[in-house]
């Protein structure tokens, strides 16, 4: 058999015929990789239900308008770091990668990296296009490629093209404060319909019982510290001095953060977005948090960012406040540099919520990545996406 190479695209060509690539018959044929463009929001939101939600019903105004918002509207977007389709022989769109471009900061340099959300294909056409599409995210291509919701057959696809993965970003962590309420709102993820039932009066008694016998559903608090309401500039100028310990952090300028910001903001399936910062007991910031609140149900831990060597302080002080807040638990992308403080709560589990995958063609990158040296997730990953949950 004779070896395959791939063209700038991303597709397969035979190295010694590669004058069938310029030949339209096969080209049509096969197929072809390209940027995806505004006026194929239709085509990619019903490719969307189909393959998430099960229906063949076209993409609703809500979809169509924040796929547009998501893919197009970025002030970083680039054709070259935007999604991508795959057009069949008939010229329709039967598979496609949703991309974001993030920027991050890598030592003293800034890159433009790419997020992918979503890795959608259909039929048996589909199945060949997402092949050529993969192969457009191998590590050879990329500055650096990520995603943090991955199904273990992309994960597959991810290690075969060079890729790596994170099994530390790959959990979530969950504090638990009050049982019977958390395993209802799990309930609630299984079927939504029982929202409409008063379940939650009987679990309220349920849960101050186990509080009762159980004392460690209540988080202690962090002798000195306190935690108060905080901007989001606040956020992003402490982030821009405290993430510099780290080699791969986000850059988060203000033009893609207040983008970020609004974004998530719209996602109010998960609750309402918050900032809070936790102050020591000299009255300095130790910490920030951002996170979703949803009310009597889950704290969702976008970003915890702290201070060299007060993770446990903050990590302690902000469960003790989610606590106090009424939430039943708080749950997050475990970091590798929280571990510590994290495993040191009680009433703590872990969960594999979906691979976090990367690649790069850059050897340091990687080496960051693998050892721990790098801070990624929440608004530099895919958390803040409403198309995890409301579409």
């Amino acid at each position: 058999m004779k070896a395959i190479e791939m063209d700038d695209t991303g597709v397969m060509v035979a190295p010694d015929s590669k004058d069938m690539a310029a030949d339209p018959i096969v080209a049509r044929r096969r197929g072809r990789v390209r940027p995806m463009k505004r006026g194929d929001i239709a085509a990619v939101a019903k490719l969307f239900n189909c393959i998430f939600r099960k229906n063949e019903a076209d993409g609703s105004r809500e979809l169509n308008r924040y796929l547009e918002t998501v893919t197009f509207s970025s002030p970083l977007y680039t054709p070259e770091t935007g999604s991508i389709v795959h057009e069949n022989a008939e010229g329709e769109i039967d598979s496609a990668v949703l991309s974001v471009p993030m920027q991050l900061q890598v030592g003293e340099r800034t890159l433009t990296a790419r997020l992918l959300c979503a890795f959608m294909a259909k039929g048996k056409s589909g199945a060949l296009g997402a092949a050529h599409l993969a192969r457009t995210f191998r590590a050879k291509h990329q500055d650096f490629c990520f995603s943090d919701n991955a199904s273990p057959r992309s994960a597959d696809h991810w290690e075969a093209g060079g890729g790596h993965i994170l099994p530390i970003q790959s959990l979530e962590w969950r504090r638990v404060f009050r049982p019977f309420t958390s395993n209802l709102q799990r309930l609630y993820v299984a079927a939504p319909a029982l929202r409409k039932l008063p379940l939650r009066i009987v679990a309220l008694p349920l849960d101050r019982l186990a509080r009762r016998l159980l004392p460690s559903f209540k988080p202690a608090t962090a002798p000195g510290y306190r935690v108060e309401p905080a901007g989001y500039e606040e956020f992003r100028e402490y982030a821009s001095t405290v993430l510099k310990r780290f080699y791969v952090r986000p850059a988060w300028s203000a033009g893609e953060f207040s983008w970020l910001i609004g974004l998530a903001s719209q996602n109010l399936t998960c609750g309402t977005l918050n900032c809070r910062k936790v102050l020591d007991p000299k009255g300095e910031t130790a910490g920030f948090v951002l996170y979703f609140g949803e009310a009597n149900g889950i704290a969702r831990v976008l970003n915890l960012i702290c201070t060299q060597g007060r993770e446990r302080e903050v990590v302690g002080q902000l469960c003790a406040f989610f606590d106090t807040e009424g939430y039943c638990d708080a749950r997050g992308m475990a970091q590798p540099f929280l571990m510590k403080a994290i495993m040191r709560q009680r009433q703590l589990t872990f969960r594999h919520s979906g691979y976090f995958c990367m690649v790069s063609r850059h050897s340091e990158i990687v080496d960051a990545a693998l050892s721990g040296d790098m801070y990624i997730g929440g608004l530099a990953s895919e958390s803040w996406s409403n198309l995890l949950v409301a579409f």
